[in-house]
């Protein structure tokens, strides 16, 4: 399988294609999946994921952003993204793709505007690969989908209390 060009936003579909339900996954928000607990994980690789390599600026979550993605290299991605309301850093977020149990996981550390963490310290909050084709790439509770080679928007479900919603991330590429 070729790696895509860094210009091209190909996602890769990683081994077969299931239905949804084969999957054991479930549709929590208009554009977000959820893999239930103990469903097996379909077959993917780093490569999968390649595309997301390079820089990205956009707006989201109530300002912009800029994220940065290193290319892959034995099995794992390592990312960074900082929100910006006005002058002002919200928070940062360090970030790892890594391929594990034959199948890729996004791993996400968040820290306040002066780097304590949010998690406990052993701690982070994982999101476990669904699925991919040349348009979109879906983790439980995360969906990038394929705008044009620079611009992608990803779907992330967040819950507040018993709310459940969905936030939208607008991405262009800088690099």
């Amino acid at each position: 399988m070729n790696r895509p060009s860094q210009g091209q936003f190909a996602w890769i579909l990683a081994g077969l294609m299931m239905a949804g339900t084969a999957l054991g996954q479930t549709k929590i928000t208009e554009h977000v999946y959820s893999l239930e607990k103990g469903a097996e994980r379909p077959a993917a690789s780093i490569e999968d994921v390649a595309a997301l390599a390079g820089q990205w600026q956009g707006e989201g979550l109530g300002g912009r952003f800029e994220e940065t993605w290193n290319a892959p290299s034995a099995g794992s991605m390592v990312g960074s993204f900082k929100l910006i309301e006005g002058d002002v850093v919200k928070f940062y977020e360090l970030m790892l793709l890594v391929e594990e149990e034959g199948s890729v996981s996004m791993k996400v550390k968040h820290f306040n505007a002066d780097f304590t963490a949010w998690e406990e310290k052993p701690d982070f909050v994982t999101f476990r690969f669904i699925s991919a084709d040349e348009r979109s790439v879906r983790f439980s509770g995360l969906s990038f989908e394929r705008v044009s080679d620079d611009e992608m928007v990803a779907y992330l479900a967040m819950r507040s209390g018993d709310e459940l919603r969905e936030e939208k991330l607008t991405f262009r590429r800088v690099n």
